[in-house]
């Protein structure tokens, strides 16, 4: 039971380390709004972090979008 729980928390850390990684590479200033979003690269990558994001949104007020503003 204790390698199932040791598992889970190192898969959980990865998750939240990529998560963090997405996030430094892709924020940007949208000029429109002045506001800072995360430009997700793909629909993929903003499904997978989709659940973080929320916590994210409500701790810091970030705005996330997929792709590139028109």
């Amino acid at each position: 039971m204790r390698k199932v729980i040791i598992a889970i928390v190192v898969l959980l850390v990865f998750y939240v380390a990529g998560y963090v990684a997405v996030r430094q590479t892709y924020s940007e200033v949208w000029e429109r709004d002045g506001n800072v979003y995360v430009l997700f690269p793909s629909s993929a990558v903003y499904y997978l972090f989709r659940p973080v994001t929320y916590l994210d949104a409500a701790l810091t007020g970030m705005r996330f979008h997929i792709g590139p503003h028109q």
